[in-house]
């Protein structure tokens, strides 16, 4: 059974981060397996006669599948599964209650003693500038590339937390990239984008006539993860009425489809990913504290741009390697074209810079140019000296009219550009040019665009 850190605490004053891993230990002081003892990781432990269990008793006393222990915000609470001959927890008979440290569990003939302790594991920062698609010699990506390093191998569940555009999807990805999930699917759902009515069928998937428009049956994003990764962005936009069904989810690793009746199995990895803080959305009532919880076992902060602009550099040279069109001479930085990226506060993070950088490439600027992004209004080229897209102007226009024709065909062009890149999703593109999504739609009527053409 692969790793899992659950509960776990991140630290950091004045030194190395560490990471604390809440585990428990579970020995057998009676039955078959007598004296045998279990460290146990996961969130969920669940004890029976079946092999599947995460502890197997052989106990014939013991049902196939007698008791689990559920990690929550409280502690650790024992739960009777329906069993044969009960479950006794110091000699009480419990359907659920929440366990002491050095309490004893008897399940049938079978008893073991519960003692749950704490790890704490220093996580160095990286050596390495990359790890995956990320690129970064900061402090605190070198920081995040060594959690990654050291939690890519486990099962745990991770809450990234941090700025629009910050790259919260390539540590999601390089997560999954990394881990022995690998090989599996990985499901991205943003919750974000997704309209409310279809959320639930997006999750969970839902059965043929489930309502209207369900014309046959389609499985979910669990369904579709099974041995790989499901990564919920936004995870703060997601309703109030479907958080309990998610954490079922996240406790039992099982689900139902919308309008079916039978329990499903998945294994599966979760991340997910917020702009909010929702620490503050529990505390004002918009989301669940045990889901809140459940998610928050490794919890990773995405620095925005402007806390690690010695990035910025190697970020644009990783831009320029994955747009540059081939065969096309490659634009240089120059002096003062970096001195303008590094002074700018970059309110977009990452994804603006990307932009940036784009822009430039597409906008067809002379070989040796970019555009630095303050107001939109200055180009630098190689050399020093003034640069221009391949524009005519025209002697009988003035300077406004000539602004305007320049304008509108830069509207339009990012318009198409920014549509096809986000193959038509109008509420990805607004989110992707950090743009009010009435405001896009106000400039497509303008120009005339058809999202639907821009799919592909």
């Amino acid at each position: 059974m692969a790793e899992h850190l659950a509960g776990t605490s991140i630290h950091r004053e004045g030194g190395p981060q560490t990471v604390n891993l809440r585990r428990c230990k579970l020995v057998v002081l009676k039955g078959p397996e007598r004296g045998q003892e279990h460290v146990v990781s996961s969130d969920v432990i669940r004890v029976g006669k079946a092999n599947d269990n995460d502890l197997t008793v052989t106990d014939e006393t013991v049902s196939r599948v007698h008791f689990e222990i559920v990690r929550d915000a409280k502690g650790y609470l024992l739960r009777d599964l329906h069993s044969t001959n009960g479950t006794f927890l110091d000699g009480a008979e419990i359907k659920e209650a929440y366990i002491r440290a050095g309490s004893v569990i008897a399940a049938g003939a079978a008893e073991l003693k519960f003692t749950p302790f704490e790890e704490r594991i220093e996580i160095l920062p990286s050596e390495e500038n990359e790890l995956g698609e990320m690129v970064g010699r900061s402090m605190q990506m070198r920081g995040i590339f060594g959690l990654i390093q050291r939690i890519c191998h486990t099962d745990a569940t991770v809450l990234i937390g941090g700025e629009t555009g910050t790259g919260k999807d390539l540590i999601a990805r390089t997560l999954h990239d990394m881990s022995p999930r690998a090989s599996g699917e990985f499901v991205v759902v943003d919750c974000g984008a997704v309209a409310g009515t279809l959320i639930e069928s997006e999750l969970f998937g839902h059965e043929k006539g489930a309502f209207t428009g369900a014309s046959t049956t389609r499985q979910g994003a669990f369904e579709l993860a099974h041995g790989g990764t499901v990564f919920l962005d936004e995870i703060g936009e997601l309703a109030l009425d479907l958080q309990p069904k998610l954490l079922r989810v996240l406790e039992q690793r099982e689900l139902r489809r919308v309008g079916g009746g039978k329990t499903l199995k998945v294994d599966i990895r979760v991340i997910a990913a917020t702009r909010k803080d929702l620490r503050q959305e529990v505390d004002k009532g918009k989301f669940r504290e045990d889901l809140y919880f459940r998610l928050n076992v490794v919890p990773i902060v995405s620095p925005s741009l402007r806390d690690r602009k010695e990035d910025i550099p190697a970020l644009i040279e990783r831009f320029l390697d994955q747009l540059c069109p081939p065969g096309r001479e490659r634009p240089q930085l120059t002096g003062e074209t970096l001195s303008a990226l590094m002074d700018h506060e970059w309110p977009g993070n990452v994804r603006e810079l990307r932009n940036v950088v784009e822009r430039a490439l597409a906008l067809n600027m002379d070989p040796g140019s970019l555009v630095a992004p303050i107001d939109g209004r200055r180009a630098t080229t190689h050399g020093g000296s003034g640069g221009s897209a391949r524009i005519e102007f025209e002697p009988e226009l003035s300077f406004r009219e000539q602004k305007e024709r320049w304008n509108d065909e830069f509207e339009q062009r990012y318009l198409v550009w920014l549509l096809r890149r986000n193959a038509g999703n109008i509420s990805k593109a607004a989110r992707d040019a950090d743009m009010d999504r009435k405001y896009l739609h106000k400039l497509l009527k303008k120009f005339s665009i058809d999202p639907g053409d821009l799919k592909d």
